[in-house]
C-alpha cells in the first residue's frame, strides 16, 4: 500500500430538498423540486490517519430517468438506491487513489447493485431504473472520495491526477480507437488537463422550454423575488454571452420558432453564442438537418451563432445506433446523456458525434476518463450542468476550468433556485452569481475540491443513513 493511498471506512447520506422558483422543462417532463444528495465519506491512510470528504449531486429524476412511471415512485426509488449505496461505498473492498477506487466501484460493484435493486423493485421487468440514474446516485459518493483523497494528501485533488499518486497510467483504464495511432501508455489525466486554470470562465445560460423571453410575458404566477424572470433581464443583469436553448425535438414548428425568437434577441443584445439542446427526443437526423438548413438559408446570422448541437437522439446509444455524420457535417454534435463512459464515447465517435458534454453527476471518475479518451481522439469538450446548487457547483466548475472546454461551463442553478446556495455564496460569491457572462473561481482553494467546508455554516438535516460513523 502506497503511503498516499486511501481506504474508505464509513459514509453518510443527507437529503437536502430544493424547490425551483420557476419550472424547468426536460423533454416531455417538468422539474419543480429536487432532492440533493450530500455525502460524507471517512477514509484512512496506511499510517492510521483519517480524513473526511464531501460530495453532492441533485437527484434530477426527470433527466436521469425519463419514464411514464409516476415521478413520486422514481424519486423514492432513487433515494432508496442512494441509501443502499451508502453501505456499499463504505464497504467497498478497494484501496488506492480515488480514481482507482471509483473505477473499481463503477465497473465491479455498481452493476450488480443496480441489477439486484431492479429485480427487487420491479420484478415484472417494467420501468427498471436505468444506468444513468444509478450513475447520478453514485456520483455524490465518488466525488466525496476524490475530495477525501485530496485532504488525505493535503493537496487540491486535481494536482493528484498524475504519478506518483496514481498507481496506474491511463492504459489501465482506456483503450484507443483501432488504427488511431493513440496510445495511453505512460500518460495520466494530468496530461490532458489545463496547465494553468483560469480565474474565471465563460458561463452558458439555459433558456428552458417554459422560460419567458420578454417582460410582457410575465404573469401574476411568476416569482417576485428580486431575480430576473425573462431572458432580456437575465442578459442585462448577468452580462450573458452564451445561451443554451431547450427544444422539444418532436415539434419542428415550435423548435424553429424558438430558435429564431431567441436568435433575434441575441442579435439585438450582442450575445455571441448559442447552442441547441433537443434532449434525446429526435428519432431521425433529418429533423435536425432540416432545421439547421433552414436557419442557414433564412437566418444565417443565427445559424453562425450556433456553436454546437447537443444530444438530439435517444441516449441509449447501443440500442439506437443512428449514423449522425450528416448532422455533425453541419454543426459540431455533442453527446450528453449518451456519454456514460469512454466506451460509449468511442461508439459515439464511430457514429459521427464530434464532441462530449461532460457532467460530474455521472461521477468525477467517469468524467475524467471520458475527458482523456475524447481529447486523445480529437473530440471537443463542454461541461454541462444538472442545475447544480450548493456544494455540487464547485466540482462542476473545477472540471470545466481544467477541461479546456469549447466555451466555459453551463451553470443555471442561479436561474432556478438561487436561494438554495445562499449559504455557500457567502464564501464563494462569484460561483453563484454570474458577472459579465462569467463565473469567478478565485475563492476555491485548499485541499480536495477547495470547498472550504469548515467556513460554510450550512446546517444539515439528520442523516438518512450512516454506515459506520462519519464525524462532521
Amino acid at each position: 500500500m502506497s503511503p498516499t493511498d486511501i481506504t474508505i471506512h464509513s459514509a453518510s447520506l443527507y437529503l437536502l430538498p430544493v424547490e425551483t422558483r420557476v419550472p424547468l422543462k426536460f423533454g416531455t417532463e417538468t422539474l419543480t423540486a429536487v432532492h440533493c444528495a450530500r455525502v460524507c465519506v471517512e477514509v484512512s491512510k496506511a499510517d492510521g490517519s483519517k480524513f473526511n470528504g464531501w460530495g453532492e449531486t441533485p437527484l434530477n429524476v426527470q433527466w436521469a430517468w425519463p419514464s411514464n412511471l409516476p415521478y413520486s415512485i422514481r424519486n423514492e426509488r432513487m433515494i432508496e438506491f442512494c441509501r443502499r449505496l451508502t453501505k456499499a461505498w463504505a464497504e467497498v473492498d478497494a484501496t488506492g487513489h480515488a480514481l482507482e477506487i471509483g473505477h473499481y466501484f463503477i465497473e465491479n460493484v455498481l452493476p450488480g447493485l443496480l441489477n439486484d435493486f431492479n429485480r427487487e423493485s420491479f420484478p415484472d421487468n417494467n420501468h427498471e431504473m436505468p444506468w444513468l440514474a444509478a450513475l447520478v446516485c453514485a456520483s455524490a459518493f465518488d466525488i466525496a472520495v476524490h475530495d477525501a483523497y485530496g485532504y488525505a494528501n493535503d493537496l487540491p485533488v486535481y494536482k493528484t491526477y498524475q504519478a506518483p499518486y496514481l498507481n496506474y497510467d491511463l492504459s489501465h483504464y482506456l483503450e484507443p480507437e483501432s488504427r488511431s495511432g493513440v496510445s495511453f501508455e505512460g500518460l495520466y489525466p494530468k496530461d490532458f488537463l489545463a496547465g494553468n486554470t483560469p480565474k474565471s470562465i465563460p458561463v452558458c445560460h439555459l433558456v428552458g422550454g417554459m422560460d419567458k423571453l420578454y417582460a410582457e410575458e410575465i404573469t401574476a404566477e411568476d416569482p417576485r423575488d428580486g431575480y430576473p424572470v425573462d431572458l432580456l433581464h437575465w442578459i442585462r443583469e448577468d452580462g450573458l454571452n452564451f445561451l443554451k436553448i431547450k427544444l422539444r425535438g418532436n415539434d419542428r414548428e415550435w423548435d424553429m420558432q424558438r430558435l429564431v425568437e431567441v436568435g433575434k434577441i441575441t442579435q439585438a443584445y450582442a450575445v455571441d453564442w448559442l447552442t441547441a439542446d433537443f434532449n434525446c427526443t429526435v428519432q431521425d437526423p433529418q429533423y435536425v438537418n432540416s432545421i439547421l438548413d433552414e436557419l442557414m438559408r433564412e437566418h444565417p446570422v443565427i445559424f453562425q451563432k450556433i456553436l454546437y448541437v447537443e444530444q438530439p437522439f435517444p441516449y441509449e446509444l447501443e440500442t439506437h445506433q443512428i449514423d449522425v455524420h450528416s448532422v455533425s457535417a453541419r454543426k459540431p454534435l455533442f453527446m450528453d446523456e449518451s456519454a456514460h463512459d469512454w466506451k460509449l464515447v468511442r461508439l459515439g465517435r464511430q457514429l459521427g458525434w464530434t464532441g462530449v458534454a461532460l457532467k460530474t453527476c455521472k461521477t468525477q471518475t467517469g468524467a475524467l476518463l471520458s475527458l482523456c479518451w475524447a481529447k486523445a481522439h480529437g473530440m471537443t469538450l463542454m461541461v454541462q450542468d444538472l442545475t447544480n446548487p450548493m456544494l455540487a457547483q464547485i466540482p462542476h466548475c473545477l472540471l470545466a476550468a481544467h477541461a479546456e472546454t469549447i466555451m466555459g461551463v453551463e451553470s443555471n442553478g442561479m436561474q432556478f433556485y438561487p436561494a438554495a446556495s445562499s449559504i455557500e455564496a457567502v464564501i464563494h460569491p462569484g460561483l453563484y452569481k454570474r458577472n459579465e457572462g462569467k463565473l469567478n473561481l478565485e475563492t476555491i482553494h485548499g485541499s480536495g475540491f477547495g470547498y472550504r467546508i469548515s467556513e460554510i455554516n450550512r446546517p444539515l438535516p439528520e442523516p438518512e443513513i450512516i454506515h459506520q460513523s462519519c464525524p462532521i
